[in-house]
């Protein structure tokens, strides 16, 4: 695919192609798809993305923040060639091989604290928390968890119990693992305790301490506390300087073991390799997926030595740790050390700077927030007080897609912005340019209906 500079709308989408293949889909692939929009992918290159027929598009999705070197990057793709040459799988779990060894060794280099650490691989971000709960309840042999309201940790049943963003996740397949308890997420733009963030001393905090373990859960019984540096798919929600700090001194005090769910904002996505750097925050564990190999299948969780305690045959996997994944993300990280970490928090801070302007003009732009390039934008419904703007979400996502820009949402009224980190300013303008266009013609219908 040459690599041209801006979206090109050959036939409007969906075109034909586009829509024989939706229809052979609905026929024969399972109906649980989101399926935010009829894109059919054919191939992609950088920061674009080709379909079937033709058209060109911008992508601001990343595979669900998932390509972060950019579709297709040549150091990678030499990578995955070259190892599938020599050996595509034999299974970690039984056997040894270099570089699922290699890439242990860099990730418990690069990932908080200089202590002793061991990772357990994974085929996603889902899979990485299922090992936390079995872990962290193996270790501390303690039955109970904290996670949040608006987290989202997977939809398989250990993570699923976790996650509390979306009632569909749940509908129809309780009970759920049990001895998971949910509290209130520092979200200040909607703060659920309706206070001042200059005035409440981290209250969300301290509600754990001096209410739950009080009267719900005893302290000295809960395992772990699972947190999103970041909330990912409960709206892009970053909380105030200093919360992330606060909890796990909580975790230190009550022996409560700290996981990090770094699985979207990791792997250099905010402009630090892990969000909880932004802290110093040091976790017990940490997991990690999504990023780490440009779109191949791959996760981890990595441990402190002295929590990674289960004996042998406790837990394993088949697939974990296939070694053209591992050497996919070995180039991954050598590509996000040599710049693409600098550069997503250099260009992050221009789109940021960018939509601030926009939202000026825009009184549907309720908050914009994020750290480096992963950025929410909430819509809000002008005359209403912070209204959530849930179906013009959509229909800006939908005239985004139209013109050539591809976006995704999270929560319910939040537009999230997650390119590869290779983005230029020249990419960007295109595609602010065009989200603006596209909130520009939602206004004019919205105030239409008023």
């Amino acid at each position: 695919m040459s690599n041209h500079k801006k979206p090109f709308i050959k036939t409007g989408p969906p075109g034909p192609e586009a829509i024989e293949w939706v229809t052979r889909d609905e026929k024969v692939i399972s109906q649980s798809y989101t399926r935010a929009y009829p894109l059919v992918v054919e191939k992609g290159e950088g920061v674009y993305i080709e379909d079937v027929d033709g058209n060109r598009y911008l992508d601001f999705t990343s595979g669900i923040a998932v390509t972060s070197t950019g579709h297709c990057h040549p150091a990678v793709v030499e990578r995955i060639v070259n190892q599938s040459k020599r050996l595509i799988h034999m299974s970690g779990t039984d056997f040894y091989y270099s570089s699922e060894i290699k890439l242990a060794e860099r990730l418990n280099e690069i990932t908080p604290g200089e202590h002793s650490k061991k990772v357990f691989f994974t085929n996603s971000g889902t899979e990485s928390n299922e090992a936390a709960m079995k872990l962290a309840r193996y270790h501390a042999k303690k039955p109970y968890f904290i996670s949040f309201y608006g987290g989202f940790y997977g939809r398989t049943m250990g993570a699923l119990s976790l996650t509390a963003s979306k009632d569909v996740h749940k509908r129809g397949f309780a009970p759920f693992v049990p001895g998971v308890i949910h509290v209130p997420y520092a979200y200040c733009y909607r703060c659920p305790y309706n206070m001042r963030m200059d005035e409440c001393d981290y209250y969300c905090v301290r509600w754990i301490k001096e209410e739950l373990f009080r009267t719900t859960v005893p302290s000295d019984e809960v395992a772990a506390i699972f947190i999103e540096p970041i909330q990912g798919e409960g709206g892009y929600i970053v909380p105030p300087d200093g919360y992330l700090k606060r909890m796990e001194k909580l975790a230190r005090e009550f022996d409560i073991l700290l996981i990090v769910d770094e699985i979207q904002s990791g792997m250099g996505r905010t402009g630090k390799m892990f969000a909880c750097e932004y802290e110093g925050v040091v976790p017990d564990i940490i997991t990690i997926a999504k990023g780490i190999a440009s779109g191949m299948p791959l996760g981890a969780m990595v441990a402190s030595s002295s929590v990674m305690t289960w004996e042998r045959g406790s837990h394993g996997n088949t697939f974990g740790g296939n070694p053209i994944a591992c050497e996919a993300a070995l180039a991954t990280l050598e590509l996000l050390i040599d710049g693409l970490i600098e550069n997503a928090r250099d260009i992050g801070a221009y789109v940021i700077s960018k939509l601030n302007e926009i939202k000026a003009r825009h009184p549907m732009i309720g908050d914009v927030r994020g750290k480096g390039l992963m950025i929410g934008i909430e819509l809000v419904r002008e005359g209403e007080k912070k209204e959530r703007a849930k179906d013009e979400r959509g229909a800006i996502i939908k005239g985004c897609f139209k013109r050539g820009l591809l976006l995704l949402g999270c929560g319910q009224n939040v537009i999230r912005l997650m390119p590869p980190l290779i983005l230029t300013k020249e990419d960007a303008d295109i595609a602010l340019t065009i989200l603006e266009e596209s909130i520009d013609e939602v206004e004019k219908v919205a105030g239409g209906r008023s």
